[in-house]
């Protein structure tokens, strides 16, 4: 599995955490191990600009998903076919933001939007309240089992 993660934003962020929840998120969702993510890191110029040239909307937001190859999740009898998972894009200001208003660290902010960029990426969306369900359910226990996979006897976090 190829996941690359850039930072671009200026802001000190831990890439090989964002990387290993990458990981972790694609092989739970039986992503193909040769499939590729790109996780890129911006500023809020940067990301001003991509928010209005993709979705015509003003200022920065937190997280948006370019998928490539509209690969799906695989299921207990098989992973998904190989290829361009898509990018991920995020900023850290905004996402800092976010944290500090919601109580936690920007590092956990930033988990949370990999993992909700990367599921976009594959196929899930938030538009009716049934699928928000779902999504918002399936993120928050991959991103729990994450953290918890993480945890333990000679484990830093």
């Amino acid at each position: 599995m190829s996941i690359e993660v850039v930072n671009e934003s200026g802001t000190a962020v831990d890439e090989t955490e964002l990387g290993a929840l990458g990981r972790y998120v694609l092989d739970q969702m039986r992503v193909h191990p040769q499939a590729e993510l790109s996780v890129l890191l911006v500023d809020v110029p940067a990301m001003t600009q991509l928010h209005v040239q993709w979705m015509d909307e003003q200022g920065p937001t937190d997280v948006m998903s370019f998928p490539m190859d509209e690969l799906r999740p695989g299921d207990e009898s098989r992973v998904s076919p190989p290829g361009l998972l898509g990018d991920v894009v995020l900023c850290p200001e905004v996402a800092a933001d976010q944290a500090r208003a919601a109580g936690h660290a920007l590092e956990e902010e930033l988990l949370l939007l990999t993992t909700h960029g990367i599921l976009h990426l594959l196929g899930y969306d938030h538009a009716e309240p049934e699928d928000e369900q779902e999504m918002f359910a399936l993120q928050r226990r991959l991103l729990l089992t994450f953290l918890a996979s993480r945890e333990g006897p000679g484990v830093r976090r």
